[in-house]
């Protein structure tokens, strides 16, 4: 079968549909209340972490010293939005205000950057032959899934429903579809970009699961509780990743 532009889109498209699935766990949630704030917080440290350590793995498989200046790159985008951004007590995002609209943006964001990178490796992934391009869409496809949950994790427990939790991660995956088509057409120009791309995604979520996850998270709900659920999140997280590699 020729691979087509929409083939490529509609492969891209189904990745990014796969995140909202994250947010179905939460509809069995009874408590949505600070705890579930802080264990959610917790979840999507380790969720982050655990797919930073995949990012990088494989940026540096391709190049280590681009994958660290995106990482740095990444890190560093991160502090500036943070410092852009209005000052909480003025923020309003829909339902969400203050503290909790400034966490939603960031979290929202950082997936956002991490989509693109992905997006790009979609249409690259396609631009190595058919076989390649749909064994790619199906491991980021179960890849997002968690990542819609690490978002869902923080904005449900602040008053979002599942379903707009659910929009929200679908629409932190939009860059995966409208990256994934140029990156196939043009594979010669976006491939030298991935390492840098999967360095910054990797380098903004550790800046966010240190800066904005953690210190949440122990404060809701102690250390010993926020290190279990870090360390159990991102052992499933990376326990996935085998899985879906090794078959």
């Amino acid at each position: 079968m020729e691979i087509t532009l929409t083939i490529v889109f509609l492969a891209a498209l189904v990745t990014a549909l796969a995140t909202g699935l994250g947010a179905i766990p939460l509809i069995w949630a009874r408590d949505k209340g600070p705890r579930l704030r802080g264990i959610g917080s917790a979840v999507a440290s380790g969720l982050m972490a655990a797919a930073s350590i995949q990012l990088v793995w494989e940026g540096s498989a391709h190049s280590a010293p681009q994958t660290a200046l995106g990482f740095v790159l990444g890190a560093l985008f991160m502090i500036a939005s943070r410092r852009l951004l209005p000052h909480h007590d003025g923020m309003q995002v829909g339902s969400l205000i203050g503290a909790d609209a400034r966490k939603a943006v960031l979290i929202v964001g950082v997936m956002t950057l991490h989509s693109s990178a992905e997006g790009i490796g979609v249409g690259v992934a396609f631009g190595g032959g058919m076989d390649l391009g749909l064994l790619m869409t199906a491991a980021i496809s179960l890849h997002n899934i968690p990542e819609g949950l690490a978002i869902s994790l923080v904005l449900v427990p602040r008053g979002v429903s599942i379903l707009g939790a659910a929009w929200w991660s679908i629409f932190s995956s939009l860059p995966q579809p409208l990256l994934a088509v140029p990156a196939f057409a043009f594979v010669a120009i976006f491939a030298p970009l991935l390492p840098v791309g999967l360095g910054a995604a990797a380098g903004a979520m550790i800046w966010m699961a240190a800066a904005e996850m953690l210190p949440e998270a122990r404060e809701e709900v102690g250390g010993w509780t926020t290190t279990f659920w870090v360390v159990v999140a991102a052992a499933g997280f990376l326990a996935l990743g085998w899985v879906v590699v090794e078959h």
